[in-house]
């Protein structure tokens, strides 16, 4: 099993108040996630692909920097 790369985001009481409010809004629940390992910088091309891969997967796809 690989090691997590996302966890729970530990949030002050303000930025808990904002997602509570939003979901309030949306009707929806909303997971804060903080990344253990930095994200990817991608270029314009790189995000377009990616996020045609997520569409065709049905999935939400993160790129990590490697290690």
């Amino acid at each position: 099993m690989s090691a997590a790369r996302m966890k729970i985001a530990n949030l002050d009481e303000a930025s808990l108040a904002r997602i509570e409010a939003m979901e309030e809004q949306m009707g929806t629940l909303i997971l804060a996630l903080e990344p253990h390992h930095p994200l990817a910088k991608l270029n314009e091309e790189q995000v377009k692909k990616l996020q045609e891969l997520e569409q065709a997967l049905g999935v939400i796809l993160l790129a990590y920097q490697p290690q």
